[in-house]
Formats: C-alpha cells, sequence, structure tokens
C-alpha cells in the first residue's frame, strides 16, 4: 500500500533524507528530485512522478545539503549559471543583498557559495537523472520533460 505526502512511510521515516519511492509501471532509473516538503511546487512534482510510476530519489535539500562540488554539477547539467536558480525574494538573499551582485564568471563562485551555505535560496524542485540532464521542475509540463529524456 502507498501512502500519501504526509502519511506513514518514505516521507516521514525520520530515517534519511534521502529516500526511494518506487511504484510498478514505467519506471525513470536513477531519477533524484531536491525538494522542501513545505513547498506545493514540490508536492505537485512528486505527485505526476508517482503517477507516472517512476522510481526517484527524494532528497530534502534543506536538511541534507548540496555542497558548493554538487550544485555545480547540477548547474552544469541545467545548462544554468547560480543566479539563474537563486530565490531572490528570501530573507537571506535580502540580506546577503544578491540583487547587487555581478553576474558574470568572476562573481559565480560567490553565487554557488550563497547558495551551500543558504540552501532555501535554491530555487526548487530540481530533477536531475543519469542521462546528464535536469530541470527545474516547477511545471507539469517541466517534469514530463524530466520524464521523458
Amino acid at each position: 500500500m502507498r501512502h500519501g505526502w504526509f502519511g506513514a512511510g518514505a516521507w516521514d521515516c525520520g530515517k534519511s533524507n534521502r529516500d526511494v519511492r518506487r511504484d510498478v509501471g514505467r519506471t525513470v532509473w536513477g531519477m533524484e528530485i531536491w525538494i522542501n516538503p513545505a513547498c506545493s511546487k514540490c508536492r505537485s512534482a512528486v505527485s505526476l512522478l508517482d503517477a507516472e510510476g517512476a522510481e526517484y530519489t527524494v532528497r530534502r535539500y534543506l536538511e541534507d545539503v548540496p555542497s558548493e562540488d554538487e550544485i555545480r554539477a547540477v548547474l552544469e547539467r541545467l545548462g544554468l549559471e547560480p543566479w539563474d536558480i537563486t530565490r531572490t525574494g528570501e530573507a537571506a538573499a535580502k540580506e546577503l543583498g544578491v540583487k547587487d551582485w555581478a553576474r558574470d564568471a568572476g562573481a559565480r563562485d560567490r553565487w554557488i557559495a550563497a547558495l551551500a551555505a543558504h540552501p532555501e535560496l535554491i530555487q526548487r524542485p530540481i530533477i536531475t537523472a543519469d542521462d546528464g540532464t535536469a530541470v527545474v521542475a516547477r511545471t507539469e509540463d517541466a517534469v514530463r520533460d524530466a520524464l521523458s529524456r
């Protein structure tokens, strides 16, 4: 029996910040989704992955914070720069003054360090797959795009 988002099971087991969800049907191997469980877009993406029968690993990135190297790797897979995935409206972004930071190669490491130190600034959800692709999955179309790769 499968359980809902906040029901018993993988979502609230308390043993790991990375939980694997398995469903019967079409399987997408090696997929990982970075989520904040309080985020409605993250919950929608997870629901769609479940509906499509995807196998994936959940990473609660506010608890299991990605390293600077992991952020660099995801940015490469996304084909984006760190300022492209920074939530500039968050309180931490305002405190840091990121809106005034340069957006060029020389400032890249500063942005990545800020994302690692303040993971709440990372746009969510992010889906990565073994085929080397990644997507910021804020829409149903983006999640379906990740599933089709």
